[in-house]
């Protein structure tokens, strides 16, 4: 399933934005341009940030990915001043509004109910405009959310994640049942898995632009729903041609569903509150894909592999009722597009508009940002590859174990279909177990913030992955060793959940250390690494059966073990000699 995707169509602020002042405007301080007039961000946060885009300010980018909007300039009135303003009308006049953002000169009232609202003049191409931003402590600024309906609002989305992750590898305890019955070969029936899996890997940097631009809102319902209804397909399906291409419309649905959940994080949290929600949403990720043959395997050899299908389908519409009914637009832009709207029927000006009215990228860029320059920062920049087959490489293991723990505990040891799915829950144990422990890195990281005499570099993100990511091999060791048939259960599945702790730790530290490194190329290296990751996720299930029959399970999983210790180095050797890589960087950010 797809994973975190930032951003592509954020824009960093115009120069000299009043939006970028605000601390709590959608547009932070982070984001203000170079060249800009000095402002004073009033909460401009050197807390730990997810992957998001980040401080042009401080990157290196080249021309030839960035060019500054020098058409755009502040209008000035004669003493050189902004011309900057507020707005107000209908049933939220108020006295007490003069006392709100009093520094941004008089209000304006008009005829239609509009909140408070603040106002600057800028010409763009030529042409005159009348931005809007929020006011301070305005309710419809999604920052200002209620933490609650915050916290609900991540419910959902990670209930969304974990359906979509479930529906991931639920299928494959289906699969000998299903190709039995409808007269196909078992490869056939592993196509299901990697048509799912290269639908996340490639679907995403085409679509993610197209996905910004429309709204979260419509997208998750839209996805989320054909999603739901696709399930009605794989139940009734009655040849496998029907189920491959049903399989890869759920994984392009489903990778749709989650490509815009790091952005929403974005849209109502400011950067030191995103480290739990984003620890969380990765959490989700892991566990759903780890967690469906717990189940699964159960209701195949009860009721049919049609029901794993139909029952994952009639489970999710719930949740598809709640999207649908009760999930708000959480892009603040999209609230302020519709003010600006409201403004320019009620007083015949059409100079009034949002920000991203006039300064979003041409699809034509987000495009290039999410495709090409990925693919390019994945060949060519170092730290972008090492990390990206560090996590495809946990990926690729993720989904060859769906075919391995079957031959250690049904072949081997004669286990029925249900009980040998039963091993997953140390998987799902394990982690559970990283989630928990990677609290301890961000307490770390945090100290290291508040003590004024430490420099914060990217590098301060790999404690974890040093501490933790290398029970991985450390777990496949153990696995490789105890599966022989004469010893007990007790050593392959004590294995598996250091395995699954470890995998964690190096989805953590793999996109906390790119966002912080790349700064607004981490859009495009992330995306990269997805490619990488999801692409090697796909092919993992069509050999996975061969290679440990022929290889021998034993000696297949110790070079398992032996390519995840090589991996284990990346970690160590990136905190000891990652600053030199990120000076060599046209992209990297610098510190």
């Amino acid at each position: 399933m797809s994973y975190y995707l930032p951003s592509f169509s954020a824009p960093p602020s115009r120069p000299g934005s009043l939006a970028a002042s605000r601390a709590n405007s959608t547009y932070a301080g982070a984001r203000s341009r170079p060249n800009s007039r000095p402002v004073t961000p009033r909460a401009v946060s050197t807390a730990p940030t997810t992957p998001a885009i980040l401080s042009r300010a401080n990157s290196k980018t080249s021309e030839e990915d960035y060019t500054p909007e020098e058409n755009s300039e502040i209008i000035r009135n004669e003493k050189g001043e902004p011309m900057i303003g507020r707005i107000v009308g209908g049933k939220y006049v108020d006295p007490e509004n003069e006392d709100i953002d009093a520094d941004c000169g008089p209000i304006k009232h008009v005829d239609i109910d509009i909140p408070l609202t603040l106002t600057e003049m800028v010409k763009h191409n030529d042409k005159e405009y009348i931005v809007l931003a929020f006011a301070t402590d305005d309710k419809e600024n999604p920052f200002n959310w209620n933490p609650w309906y915050k916290r609900s609002i991540t419910t959902i989305l990670n209930l969304m994640t974990l359906f979509i992750g479930l529906a991931t590898t639920a299928y494959s305890s289906g699969i000998d049942s299903m190709v039995a019955d409808l007269g196909a070969s078992n490869e056939e029936g592993q196509l299901g898995l990697f048509t799912f899996n290269i639908a996340c890997a490639i679907a995403p940097m085409i679509l993610a632009p197209f996905c910004e631009l429309v709204g979260r809102k419509i997208v998750y319902a839209g996805a989320f729903f054909c999603f739901t209804v696709l399930f009605i397909g794989l139940a009734l399906a009655q040849n496998i041609g029907t189920i491959i291409g049903l399989r890869l419309l759920l994984g392009l649905f489903g990778c749709v569903g989650t490509i815009l959940v790091g952005g929403t994080f974005d849209d109502m949290y400011e950067p030191h509150k995103r480290g739990r929600p984003m620890a969380m949403f990765s959490f989700v990720a892991i566990f759903g894909t780890v967690a469906a043959p717990i189940y699964a395997g159960f209701i195949d050899q009860s009721l049919g592999w049609r029901w794993i299908e139909g029952i994952q389908g009639i489970a999710n519409v719930p949740l598809l009722i709640l999207i649908v009914f009760f999930f708000p637009e959480t892009r603040g832009g999209a609230r302020l597009h519709k003010r600006a709207k409201a403004l320019r029927k009620a007083t015949g000006d059409d100079r009034y508009v949002a920000e991203d009215d006039i300064y979003t990228p041409d699809i034509k860029s987000m495009l290039k940002a999410s495709s090409v320059k990925a693919v390019r920062m994945l060949a060519t920049e170092p730290v972008v590859f090492a990390f990206g087959l560090w996590i495809a490489f946990c990926w690729f293991v993720v989904f060859l174990f769906l075919s391995v723990i079957p031959i250690t505990f049904n072949e081997k040891r004669g286990w029925s279909e249900g009980v040998s799915g039963l091993p997953y829950i140390s998987l799902a144990v394990g982690t559970t177990l990283g989630w928990m422990a990677h609290h301890l890195q961000m307490w770390k990281y945090n100290k290291l913030q508040e003590d004024p005499n430490v420099k914060v570099l990217p590098e301060h993100r790999l404690y974890g992955a040093m501490c933790g990511a290398v029970f991985l091999p450390i777990g496949l060791f153990i696995y490789s060793f105890t599966q022989y048939a004469f010893l007990s259960w007790v050593g392959p599945v004590i294995g598996l959940a250091p395995i699954a702790f470890g995998i964690y730790f190096v989805f953590e530290s793999t996109y906390s250390y790119t966002a912080d490194c790349y700064g607004d190329s981490a859009s495009s290296a992330i995306a990269g690494q997805g490619l990488m990751r999801n692409t090697l996720g796909a092919v993992s299930p069509l050999f996975a059966s061969a290679f440990f029959h022929n290889l021998g399970s034993q000696y297949a999983g110790l070079l398992l073990a032996l390519l995840g210790t090589l991996l284990s180095l990346i970690p160590f050797v990136m905190f000891k000699f990652g600053y030199k890589l990120r000076a060599r960087s046209k992209l990297a950010k610098e510190y």
